[in-house]
């Protein structure tokens, strides 16, 4: 059922549902999580969940599209476009990193979708859409620093955008088995602030000419 169409009413109720299956999907994955267990979390009929998503594997692709939704809307709202390059590269590493870090549903919910090795998300036509402008503007402040003179040639803002979401998302998926490796609690609040350094250093010294 189509969102947009419901009633304030309903649209509350199924965004309540949306809500309370991220959690449980995050806590238990798409195999673990339970129907029923949605719904008193949601405090919601279950055949409503039925009603408005069909399935619990397509509630679970619409949490997922939920989930990439968020944080591009957050991420618009950085405007790098009318930053000076450098800058802009900063402040969208310095985003990647901590909004993974108050947000680790969405680690967990992507590291379930890669188990099932994107069966789902496959199916959605609305993340790459989302993606796409994303790319552009990273291809506009690239050809900026290029033509400032602060950024090499050549980088394809693909790579360069799995780079800046990797050195987040590996740490912080990890920050459990690397704190109890190297005795340090890399979750913490200072830990946080070392890894946005190092990790906007790695990005704009790859990107200096």
């Amino acid at each position: 059922m189509d969102g947009t169409a419901l009633s304030p009413r309903a649209a509350a109720t199924r965004r309540r549902i949306l809500e309370a299956a991220t959690a449980e999907f995050a806590a238990k994955g798409l195999a673990g999580a339970r129907v029923d267990e949605i719904a008193a979390r949601a405090g919601a009929n279950k055949r409503m969940i039925y009603a408005y998503f069909g399935s619990k594997e397509e509630l679970w692709l619409a949490v997922l599209e939920s989930a990439y939704a968020a944080k591009r809307t957050e991420e618009r709202a950085l405007e790098v476009e009318a930053l000076p390059p450098a800058e802009a590269m900063r402040r969208l590493v310095a985003f990647n990193l901590h909004y993974t870090a108050a947000h680790p549903e969405f680690v967990a919910l992507l590291n379930q979708e890669n188990i099932h090795q994107a069966a789902y998300l496959r199916r959605s036509g609305q993340v790459p859409a989302l993606y796409s402008p994303l790319l552009e503007q990273l291809r506009a402040v690239l050809a900026r620093g290029e033509a400032a003179g602060v950024f090499r040639t050549g980088v394809d803002p693909v790579q360069l955008y799995i780079t800046i979401v990797s050195l987040g998302h590996f740490y912080l998926a990890n920050r459990h088995t690397l704190s109890t490796i190297f005795g340090s609690d890399l979750g913490a609040a200072p830990a946080l602030w070392a890894r946005e350094a190092h990790c906007v250093e790695v990005v704009l010294g790859y990107l200096r000419p």
